[in-house]
């Protein structure tokens, strides 16, 4: 007998999932020895976001074993008498991996507090705090495909947990046994939605919408858990309920309507486009199945839509916050991947910035006084003078607070494209760009960096590379990272990183251009062109 056939055997013997244990027996069967090195050779990796990864049997994988591992781990950090708050999404075995986790926290001693409906991940970042929980587990996997679930891991200030507490709840669960041994309880409390969704909708209605209501949204939740919430908020702070996508209304794990639920892919967009464009809505709104993130889109002159950016919207939302906050502490923060933008903006109104490593684990870490934190990959966490309702992104408020800023420029006759035209005649065009490559084997991502890291370019797009950082020795007094960013010639600038939650290689490319006179269409003409040339050039760099 192999190693591979032992471990696949002594992990079905303890697995509680019948649908896992037979698609075991079927792969030692067959004897399948390239599917048990897949699942038995490597395990996931529990890391500051947790566990991600596809569904199905064994160590690689996300199943009820797995989940229940983690959960043990996490409660042999935490001790007995804390408390849980655990929330999960509709994807498959969601709710049975937040029941699990239930199970094996009430088994060890401690409280568990479980959602009673399939509501958004900043729902439960904001129960954390609210419930003066000292820890809390959201199973989603945001906006990766169907085939996968993930488990994050919430600490008591509401945030996503940093190192070293990652690296602790890592070494607990690689000292948890047999999960058929676990002791488990049946006794957790269960949370409603008068418990929690409305405290938290409540909460929202804190956030500097402003005082205008009149604007029609087409919006989709892409087949996640924001329909409902999102709806609601817009009742509750007084709008319109925006017009729902119908095919992509219902929470439905497969996503058929989408090759990948992110609405930064391309296609993902279209059906609120059409919805859009049939309704005359002034404003299209997504989120992701999660609802943590948030794309926006405003209509243009010649009748269409346009997507705009998550940097164009995190300045937008800035320089909204800015200007309906005044708390003399104010802090706004994102991270080293996304626009220089924000620290004109901050300075323009005399307020602190800070750049944090990517994540919003790291941006909720950047301060006292923070009312704003954004991360371009469509991430936002809009704060008011009280601070911030949600430690986490939040794509329900920054959906309504979207949504006031454009009723109010409405109500000027104006749009959202105006206000994007002030902002780069005032600090300068900042245009961004990625440049993701998806792989099938992630040595590819880990050998194309090693190849810039050792061979790193001189010149991209006849610019001249003037500096390159390796963000793995630690940059700026930031904690080392994998990844690499270079400063170009003419006011550009590159970073290099691998996906954390993805199989990507991801690149962050931003120019910025003056604006001549009254100008913006050609400096938004030559930026578009100068992003092109960088990307061109980086992906012959990257050998990919």
């Amino acid at each position: 007998m192999t190693d591979l056939v032992r471990l696949a055997e002594e992990w079905r013997d303890q697995d509680p999932d019948p649908e896992t244990r037979a698609e075991l027996d079927a792969i030692l069967e067959r004897d399948d020895r390239a599917e048990l090195e897949a699942r038995f050779g490597a395990k996931l990796e529990f890391g500051t976001a947790g566990l991600r990864g596809a569904l199905g049997a064994g160590p690689n994988r996300m199943n009820r074993v797995t989940v229940m591992r983690a959960a043990a781990g996490l409660a042999r950090v935490l001790g007995p008498g804390r408390h849980v708050v655990i929330g999960y999404d509709a994807r498959h075995k969601s709710d049975v991996f937040a029941a699990d986790t239930a199970r094996v926290l009430t088994g060890a001693g401690l409280r568990a507090s479980v959602m009673a409906g399939k509501w958004p991940t900043p729902v439960l970042a904001f129960a954390v705090r609210h419930l003066g929980a000292d820890a809390g587990v959201m199973v989603t996997a945001s906006h990766n495909p169907p085939q996968d679930n993930g488990y994050k891991v919430y600490w008591d200030d509401g945030a996503q947990i940093v190192p070293p507490i990652d690296r602790e709840i890592s070494a607990a669960i690689d000292a948890v046994g047999r999960v058929d041994a676990l002791p488990l309880g049946d006794d957790w409390q269960t949370l409603g939605h008068d418990d929690i969704v409305v405290p938290y909708l409540r909460a929202l209605t804190t956030l500097p919408i402003g005082d205008a209501r009149e604007i029609s949204v087409a919006y989709t939740p892409l087949h996640g858990v924001g329909g409902a919430t999102v709806s609601e908020a817009f009742r509750a702070a007084g709008f319109e309920v925006p017009v729902i996508v119908s095919r992509q209304a219902m929470p439905d794990p497969d996503f058929p309507t989408v090759a990948f639920p992110n609405p930064e892919e391309p296609g993902a967009m279209d059906l609120a486009l059409e919805l859009a464009a049939a309704t005359h809505a002034d404003l299209v709104i997504a989120n992701d199945p999660d609802a943590d993130r948030c794309a926006v889109g405003t209509p243009l002159p010649d009748g269409g839509y346009r997507m705009l950016t998550g940097d164009e919207v995190g300045g937008l939302l800035a320089e909204h916050v800015l200007r309906h906050t005044s708390r003399a502490d104010r802090l706004v923060a994102t991270s080293i991947v996304s626009s220089s933008l924000l620290a004109k903006i901050a300075a323009a109104h005399g307020v602190r910035h800070a750049e944090t490593l990517t994540g919003f684990k790291w941006i909720m870490k950047s301060g006292p006084g923070l009312v704003f934190g954004y991360e371009e990959a469509l991430g936002y966490s809009v704060g008011s003078d009280a601070g911030l309702p949600v430690h986490d992104k939040d794509g329900v408020g920054a959906a309504l607070t979207v949504a006031g800023m454009a009723a109010m420029a409405k109500r000027d006759g104006r749009s959202l494209l105006d206000l994007l035209d002030d902002q780069a005649r005032r600090y300068g065009l900042h245009a961004t760009a990625q440049l993701s490559v998806r792989v099938e084997d992630l040595s590819l991502i880990a050998k194309a960096i090693e190849r810039l890291r050792t061979h790193p370019p001189v010149r991209l797009a006849g610019r001249t590379v003037e500096s390159a950082e390796d963000l793995s020795q630690g940059v700026a007094g930031l904690p080392p990272t994998e990844g690499l960013r270079y400063r170009l010639s003419g006011h550009a600038r590159i970073v290099v990183r691998p996906s954390g939650t993805e199989p990507k290689l991801k690149c962050y490319l931003e120019v910025v251009v003056p604006v001549e006179g009254d100008d913006v269409a050609s400096a938004r003409a030559r930026a578009a062109q100068d992003l092109e040339d960088l990307k061109k050039d980086l992906a012959l760099a990257l050998g990919l």
